[in-house]
């Protein structure tokens, strides 16, 4: 599982509550982080990305997704702390299948997570 946020408390709660639930974590600190690691590594179940990172931002990672035979088929989850609802539509239109919006319960972490986790088994 990827997860991607350059704030650190959300990512180490993302991981935390991932890694409760069996599942092994690369983290990533920005867009360019998180591309990195899927160079290196294609097997992941699914991506959780925030909305705004620097150098690469989430909606553009998903695309990037969308376009390669190996990543197309990642579910992917866009965080944001952002209230723009532009955020939502673009994170959608780019291929999330999932978006939460900042701040979150552990609880609605969760829920989310299971979406996103069915989706990657479905």
């Amino acid at each position: 599982m990827l997860v991607a946020d350059d704030d650190p408390a959300i990512l180490r709660l993302v991981t935390a509550i991932l890694q409760k639930e069996g599942y092994t974590v690369i983290g990533a600190r920005d867009g360019k982080e998180a591309y990195k690691a899927l160079q290196d590594n294609s097997g992941f179940t699914a991506a959780v990305f925030d909305v705004v990172m620097p150098h690469i931002q989430g909606p553009e990672l998903v695309r990037y997704m969308k376009t390669e035979k190996r990543f197309m088929n990642i579910p992917v989850m866009m965080m944001t702390a952002e209230q723009d609802p532009k955020l939502s539509r673009d994170s959608f239109a780019a291929g999330a299948v999932v978006f939460l919006p900042k701040p979150f319960t552990t609880v609605q972490l969760q829920t989310m997570l299971r979406m996103l986790i069915g989706k990657a088994k479905g």
